[in-house]
């Protein structure tokens, strides 16, 4: 009775409960379709399938008002239903791999459930810094050991454990950000204020960079030994996008994207990888039955979509090279069209203007660059592979979140959700009972601020 009395007094959680029932129909239904679609009868075991939707909000649910009652209650809801509608591309498009990825969900969400209980305020984690960093990088460097390591498509970057694989740098890529935020924060004036004199100005002491250097170097020559860029851009991008919030100062950027330019010039000439990816953006018909074909078939199943799709179940987005993991947004634009399309983008939007909120209302500084962090890492992937479908960018070969079909992918990101969770709930409970921080943002000064130094 306290549970249930407490639920209904709490409109965040209320609300919360019923998007997720919501949102647990409009997946039933569409497994509903493709199953009509395909076979003319109801799903395999159907009810099962619904009693386990209803049971993953119920579970959602109880975490949430157990642990972090005062955490948005949009968030959650969104990520369910994102992570319902991969479930049903995969089953159509790899049935062999549906059932581990229910496996790989389910011990995501106990994840979830596990960071949210164990971590009850995030600014613990800013004492565990470097063994965070070294934790990163022992991850970073598991892919490559001789036994563990496992070579997939040319990319080393999975560990493998009899028939389990798993991709390490998923995980470290949050303990990245988590150690970048934490020293960031502590360097933040030494970064920022210029103290060192250079002929007639002054500048800021660079000797504040050399850890954060070092880590950073060392994470970036480990992921391209193991041949993967996509993950490479990502930190880069998020390190680069994390020290200008700190600092306030678009120079940072500038050097940022000069260093940018010059190693995408020189990946491009070392690794063939880095090269036929742009070539196949600049023109995927030179080779249109070699390495053009995917990026061709991609933009063909778009356009066989049109506005309204073809409907759940009646397109043929197997003609795509692996359409449920590198192109399933192409999958998700040929059946449910433009219209689809853009719903599975305003839902990731959804996802970040969360995050940003989170890290908006939260009074630590720690928190706040933290969550910028966490949610800039989420939307930089989601938007560097969508971008990749339509050959706005080139090809990076990372997941698209909750929805491609990827169990590593899937674990890490309930992890990063429940930290954002965390850090929503203290900034709500903050803003709630103290009144909304004060933030300014000035050249030369530091963005990340609670209404003075």
């Amino acid at each position: 009775m306290g549970f249930l009395s407490a639920l209904f007094t709490n409109p965040r959680r209320r609300s919360e409960l019923g998007l997720l029932f919501v949102g647990s129909i409009v997946v039933f239904f569409a497994l509903t379709l493709v199953s009509l679609s395909k076979s003319n009868s109801l799903p395999h075991r159907s009810l099962l399938f619904l009693a386990g939707l209803i049971c993953a909000a119920i579970y959602i649910q109880v975490i949430n008002r157990r642990y972090a009652p005062d955490a948005d209650g949009v968030l959650m809801p969104v990520v369910l239903v994102l992570n319902g509608i991969g479930y049903i591309f995969v089953s159509r498009l790899d049935p062999p791999s549906a059932g581990k990825q229910i496996a790989w969900t389910i011990l995501g969400l106990l994840l979830y459930g596990l960071v949210i209980a164990t971590i009850r305020r995030v600014s613990d984690l800013e004492r565990f810094r470097y063994i965070l960093l070294f934790a990163a990088l022992g991850l970073l460097v598991s892919p490559l050991l001789p036994i563990v390591g496992l070579n997939i498509n040319g990319a080393r970057l999975w560990v493998h454990f009899h028939s389990l694989a798993f991709q390490p740098i998923e995980i470290a890529k949050i303990l990245l950000v988590i150690f970048f935020a934490s020293y960031f924060i502590e360097k933040r004036e030494l970064l920022t204020l210029p103290t060192r004199r250079v002929g007639n100005r002054l500048f800021p002491d660079m000797r504040a960079f050399l850890p954060i250097a070092v880590a950073g170097a060392l994470s970036l020559m480990i992921i391209l030994g193991e041949h993967d860029v996509g993950f490479s851009l990502i930190l880069f991008v998020v390190f680069l996008t994390m020290l200008w919030v700190t600092t306030g100062r678009w120079t940072y950027l500038a050097l940022g994207l000069v260093i940018f330019a010059l190693a995408t010039f020189a990946a491009s000439h070392l690794l063939g990888q880095v090269n036929d990816r742009i070539t196949v953006w600049l023109d995927p018909w030179k080779d249109p039955r070699g390495i053009g074909f995917q990026p061709i078939q991609g933009i063909l199943a778009f356009g066989r979509g049109g506005i309204g799709g073809s409907g759940l179940g009646l397109g043929n987005p197997a003609a795509v090279p692996y359409a449920s993991t590198d192109f399933v947004f192409a999958a998700v634009g040929e059946e449910l069209g433009l219209i689809g399309a853009s719903a599975l983008v305003v839902g990731y939007m959804i996802i970040v203007a969360t995050g940003l909120r989170a890290a908006l209302r939260a009074r630590g500084e720690f928190a706040k660059l933290c969550a910028f962090g966490l949610i800039a890492t989420f939307g930089f992937q989601t938007f560097f592979i969508m971008a990749g479908v339509v050959r706005l960018l080139p090809l990076t070969g990372v997941t698209l979140p909750f929805v491609a079909y990827g169990g590593s992918s899937t674990v890490a990101n309930y992890a990063l959700v429940a930290l954002i969770m965390r850090i929503s709930d203290e900034s709500n409970r903050t803003v709630d009972y103290a009144g909304s921080p004060v933030w300014s943002i000035t050249e030369g000064e530091a963005v990340i601020g609670t209404g003075g130094r």
